[in-house]
């Protein structure tokens, strides 16, 4: 399992909103490929798959906060 990790969006920013997921449970993604949207009051930000493989879970739910490095959700 890999885990789609929220990356560093910008100096100070401790957190975003996932505004959208684009995959769900059980799609088969390619490295690379948009998963979600994630937005703080001054940006929004494309996260990728780093991995090629099917999403398996969905950890913060559209309209949730994750914590910069912490885990979206997993590929396996």
């Amino acid at each position: 399992m890999t885990k789609i990790i929220l990356p560093e969006l910008g100096e100070g920013i401790t957190k975003a909103t996932i505004a959208c997921w684009h995959a769900k449970p059980g799609d088969e993604l390619e490295a690379g490929q948009e998963v979600c949207e994630a937005v703080t009051d001054k940006a929004s930000f494309v996260i990728e798959a780093p991995v090629a493989g099917k999403l398996q879970s969905i950890d913060v739910k559209e309209g949730q906060e994750g914590l910069v490095g912490g885990v979206l959700g997993t590929i396996g």
